[in-house]
This record gives structure tokens, sequence and C-alpha cells, in this order.
């Protein structure tokens, strides 16, 4: 069987990738198996200089790959390639912080015979079933540090972002890492659902609340180490001290970069009630000039929705309700009338509230909701009024302010006169529906391997 690959930005067909059936998932696991133990003894250096030749070659072939996630998503290419250079910086941080965050560590010399030891070792064989909005971004945040730290992976790439998937294997493979250490597993839920049936390790998923519970109710049997980051309704609230246009555009932005399709962006607005007239005027006339059009010219900002159809029609439908509840429409909203593919102008709603879809439930496209507020206290409460908890940004001149909001906010990161961003520096995790685990930091790199306890007496 094969998986036809869509530009969804034209409909048309442009590759085809065999789909891997429950031998071949199985065959993979195997080999993977047979393959981590030698991976290991290889050592950190020599997996650090394996790392480092395919950092470099994604350096290299930014172009080749930029042109390649932009046919398989949709994703305009000026942004494609801003998430390959973004990439390098983690591969950096990671080749830099392995070492040192996995080295045995001493934790008691007593002066007598005994010593304790904490050792790193890996958990195995892991998979990783990871997203197409940023597939480079989200798949590196596993199987770079996995490969560092001497695990094997099987990287089961969305079956949106295939051929950005067999890229990366390939730059892997060339790089040194064998065949057997990382290996691609290729199909739909029924794929993923085959690799959850291998005795693996650890399963590190990346996509929707409703698929994470299936992975975390199949992974409990198995008592493995999980990882799951799942939907965000991320709120951004802004004060009535700062720079309203600045402010406008900065959110604007958050919201529609990638066409809305980020874990981060911003997906609802609560604005205080002495600036919300003039915040909604910048924010619309920022939206609206924001360029639809071809992924492939370099001046288009807003591109075709990577799951088609699917996608559209669920963000009509989110625009529908609330505007049968009373919202306001003031830009887009509806299909575009583009050549081909499948787009939607991004939409901007006022005079909504919590009764809505919009403000309520994970958006995933160019669509925002804009709420007035009366103070700061009723700001936080609507930020908390939510199932999820990935992140919430506050825009304030005064520091101290955002912080105390944001403290009581539940979320796994705080933003403050930022938003939309993520740092290997920093910890990615979710609270809540949008997740368990982490990714990224030092953490990070800790999560894909197990402490064992030495006690050493002479």
């Amino acid at each position: 069987m094969e998986l036809e690959v869509i530009n969804p930005a034209t409909g048309k067909v442009i590759g085809k990738v065999p789909a891997d059936d429950n031998t071949n998932i199985e065959r993979k696991y195997k080999a993977a198996r047979a393959a981590q133990p030698a991976w290991q003894r290889l050592g950190l250096s020599a997996r650090l200089e394996i790392l480092k030749k395919f950092r470099d070659r994604v350096e290299k072939d930014i172009e080749e790959a930029a042109l390649v996630l932009t046919r398989d998503t949709g994703k305009p290419i000026s942004q494609s390639r801003n998430e390959l250079k973004g990439l390098l910086a983690r591969f950096d941080f990671f080749l830099a912080e392995t070492e040192t965050t996995v080295a045995t560590e001493t934790v008691l010399r007593d002066g007598t015979a005994l010593v304790e030891e904490i050792e790193h070792e890996p958990l195995g064989v892991i998979a990783n079933i990871s997203a197409w909005n940023y597939p480079w971004f989200v798949g590196s945040n596993v199987y770079v540090p996995a490969l560092l730290t001497g695990n094997a992976v099987l990287y089961k790439p969305s079956e949106f972002a295939l051929l950005s998937g067999h890229l990366m294997e390939r730059y892997l493979h060339e790089a040194g890492v064998p065949s057997g250490v990382f290996a691609l597993v290729c199909g739909r839920g029924d794929a993923g659902a085959a690799l959850l049936e291998q005795p693996i390790d650890g399963i590190f998923f990346t996509g929707s609340v409703a698929t994470g519970r299936k992975i975390a109710e199949a992974a409990a049997k198995k008592f493995i180490k999980v990882q799951l980051e799942l939907g965000g309704k991320d709120p951004a609230y802004i004060t009535d001290d700062v720079d309203v246009k600045a402010a406008a555009e900065a959110t604007a932005d958050g919201a529609m970069y990638n066409t809305g399709q980020s874990c981060c962006s911003v997906e609802r607005i609560y604005v205080h009630e002495k600036i919300y007239d003039q915040f909604v005027q910048n924010f619309v006339e920022t939206v609206k000039s924001f360029r639809l059009g071809d992924p492939e010219q370099n001046d288009t900002y807003i591109g075709a929705l990577t799951r088609g159809k699917a996608a559209l029609d669920f963000l009509e439908s989110q625009v529908t309700d609330a505007a049968k509840k009373g919202a306001k429409v003031l830009t887009g909203g509806k299909k575009a009338a583009t050549a081909s593919g499948v787009y939607l102008e991004p939409a901007v709603l006022t005079e909504v509230n919590h009764e809505m879809e919009i403000m309520r439930e994970e958006s995933f496209g160019p669509v925002i909701g804009i709420m007035k507020v009366k103070d700061d206290a009723e700001a936080q409460k609507l930020m908390n009024d939510t199932q999820y908890g990935l992140t919430a940004a506050v825009y304030c001149r005064d520091q101290n302010r955002a912080r105390e909001i944001l403290k009581g906010v539940n979320a796994g990161s705080a933003y403050i006169n930022c938003c939309d961003r993520v740092s290997p520096r920093l910890p990615w995790s979710g609270r809540g529906a949008s997740g368990v685990g982490l990714t990224l930091s030092t953490y990070g790199i800790e999560t894909f391997t197990r402490p064992k306890a030495w006690h050493i007496r002479s």
C-alpha cells in the first residue's frame, strides 16, 4: 500500500510513499532493539560527531529542505526557511549541553569507604509520533537528544509531512546514524497503533487530545515513559498601559504566523476596556496586510491549510457558531478565492464570549476572537477558564504587574511582552489537556535517560 502526498496549496499529488504494515513495523522494532546496544556503546563523543554532521547537512541544504516542507504542508517558503534556520540553534544547544547534563554525578563521598553516584542510562528504543505543523522542530526536539543519549528511535512523521520525514531519515543516515538506530514508520493512525503494540521503552507524541488520551491508555499498560504535547487555547492579555499599535502587531503575528497552525499560536485575546477600540482597529489593519497566496512566493504570509477541507470546515464552523451567538466578524472567516488548494481568509471576531467554541476549543488556524475586559482580575479569570495550559502572554509596561497576573495563570510557559516563541534553553511543557512531560532544555535531554543509583563501598 502507498500513501499519496498531496500539496495542500495545489491539491496535486506530488509523491507516493510506501505505508508500513504491522509486519514491517515489527521488523523495524526488532532491528532497532538489536542496533541500540552498539549505538550506546559507541560513546557520546562519537554520537556527537555524527549528529554534528546531521546539523551541518541541514544548514547546507536548507533550500532543499524548505521547499520540501512547503510542498508537504502549504507553509509559506519564508516560514519554512525560518523553521530550518531556527532548528540550528536547537541542534547547537543539544550538542553543547548533552555531555554535562547526562554525566555520571557523584553525590556523596563521605571520606570513608562509601561513594554514591547517579548514572544516566538511555531508555532503549523509543517511538516518536510527530506532528505536521512544524515537523523539523517537533521531530528534532525528540530524536536529536534521544539519539545523543544512546537511544534508538522509531520515528513516525505525520501523514501530512511524509516527504520531510523521509528527508530527515536520509540526512541522518548519510551523517552516520545506522538504519536500525533511526527508522521511519509511515502510515496513518493504524501505523501509530501498531507501533504502540511493540515492546518499546518510551512514547513521545505531539498531536490531538483525543489521540493523546488513547496513547496514554495504551502506554499505561506497559509502564513506560510517556510524553504528550497536546492541544492549546493560548491566551494573551493586553493591559491599558501598552504601546497599543505595537501590541496589536505582535499579537496578530502571534495568532496568524504559520497560518495559525502552531501549538503556541495566540488563540484568544483579552484587552483592557480603556484601549479596546484602538487595539482592535490596529489588529484588523495588521491582519489585512498579511498576504495570502502561493506558499512558494517569498512575500506570502498566509499559506494553505495543511489538512485541507477538514480544517476549513472546522474553522468555518467555529466562525459560524460565534456569529450565531452574537459575535461580529470584522474580516475573513471564509474560504479564499484561489485557483487551487484550500485557504481560509484570516478571521478576526469581536463581541465574543466563552459560550462560543472559538474562545474555548482549539482552532489551529487563522482565526481569533478578541474580548473586552474591565481589569486584570477579569482577564486572569478568563485566561484560566480552559481545559488547556500550554502558554499565556501578557503585554504590559510594568513587568511586575505582568508577572503577578501570569503567576496566577495555569500554563507551562509564560510570556511578558512577547508570544508564540519556543527556546531550546527552556522546558516546553503543558498542563491539563495540553499534555504531560516535556521536551527542550536540559530537562528535555534528561527525559531520554533513566537514572541508575550506584552504592559503592570499597
